[in-house]
Parts: structure tokens; sequence; C-alpha cells
């Protein structure tokens, strides 16, 4: 199985699988055991892709949403707690906007576009933020659309996600301290 392939069947499980295209509890909620899995199985694999021995994969659809997954899914759980969790962010969005410039984004199924998505949802940049609300608004999944506006809201307030600040070393405001303190404030 060549490496693309496996990165997505192990986030999306294989097509064949009777759960395939089925959001997975693992996706969004911390767990030390699937971190250590994606980081023994795929850490070789970003660290390649960081340095651009596999830019043929945007040759893709499948390719561009594997990097995307190595660079904006991946690093999350690999260095959780860590500012590295966000260091391919940039890389994640410019891959998001390859998919959608070339077409690719109609060849995802419906799960797919969500994570092909989520490089803008994830950006503090409050332009990537629109784009992000409109990506979701056309899903027609009001809870996926409810998130992307979750974060838009911060981003517009704040122009960053203070739930970041710690991990990356930035000082919090007195206004984002209280927002940090409120209930669900971080995702």
């Amino acid at each position: 199985m060549d490496r693309i392939q496996e990165i997505l069947d192990f986030w999306f499980l294989p097509p064949d699988h009777e759960n395939y295209g089925q959001p997975r509890e693992e996706w969004f909620v911390k767990n030390a055991e699937f971190d250590a899995e994606i980081r023994d199985r795929f850490l070789s694999d970003f660290e390649k892709a960081e340095n651009g021995e596999y830019l043929d994969w945007t040759d893709s659809a499948r390719g561009s949403l594997a990097l995307i997954l190595l660079f904006d899914q991946f690093t999350r759980n690999m260095f959780r707690q860590s500012p590295r969790a966000f260091s391919a962010d940039g890389k994640a969005r410019e891959i998001a906007r390859h998919i959608l410039s070339t077409g690719f984004y109609e060849e995802l199924n419906l799960v797919e576009k969500q994570f092909a998505a989520l490089p803008f949802e994830h950006s503090e940049n409050l332009k990537d933020q629109k784009l992000s609300l409109k990506l979701f608004g056309e899903m027609g999944n009001e809870n996926l659309l409810d998130y992307a506006q979750r974060h838009y809201v911060i981003i517009e307030k704040f122009g960053r996600f203070p739930h970041r600040n710690r991990q990356l070393g930035r000082q919090s405001t007195p206004e984002e301290e209280a927002f940090l303190n409120e209930p669900n404030s971080s995702f």
C-alpha cells in the first residue's frame, strides 16, 4: 500500500470498512494512545513532507488531502501541548488553497472536504475564517458550521486563539484571560 493510501485509510478507515465516511471520535478527543500511534506510524512522513519530499503528492486530490492531514491534523496529535503542533499550519493552508483552485475539492467526499477546509478554520487570519464559514456552510451540516462560527467569532474578537497563547509562549491580555476562564473557551 502506498503512503498516501495508508494515511487516508488510517484517518478515514479503508473504503470497504463499515464506518468509512463517518466521523470518528478519535479525531476530536485527546487520547494519548492515538497520539502515540500517529507519532509512531507517521512522524517520518511528516518530516519528509515538511522537507519537500512529498511535493508530487499535490498532483492529486488524495495526495493533497494526505498532506493536509499530515500538516494540519497529525501535527496536533504528534506534538500536542507543543508549539510544533501548529508549525505546519501555513503549509496546510497552502495545500488547501491548492485543492480549491485545482478543482480537487470536488473530488472529495463530504468528510474529506471537512478536513480539506479545517486549515482555514484553524487559521488566526479573519479572511481564512470567512472562507471556512463559506466552505462549512456549503456542506449543509449545522454542527460543522456552528463549530466554524465559534472559531470565527474568536478570531474576529481577539485576532488569535487565546487558548494557544501559553503553548506558543504568547502573553494573554486581561480580556483573553477572562475569556479563557469561561466554559468551553478552547477547542
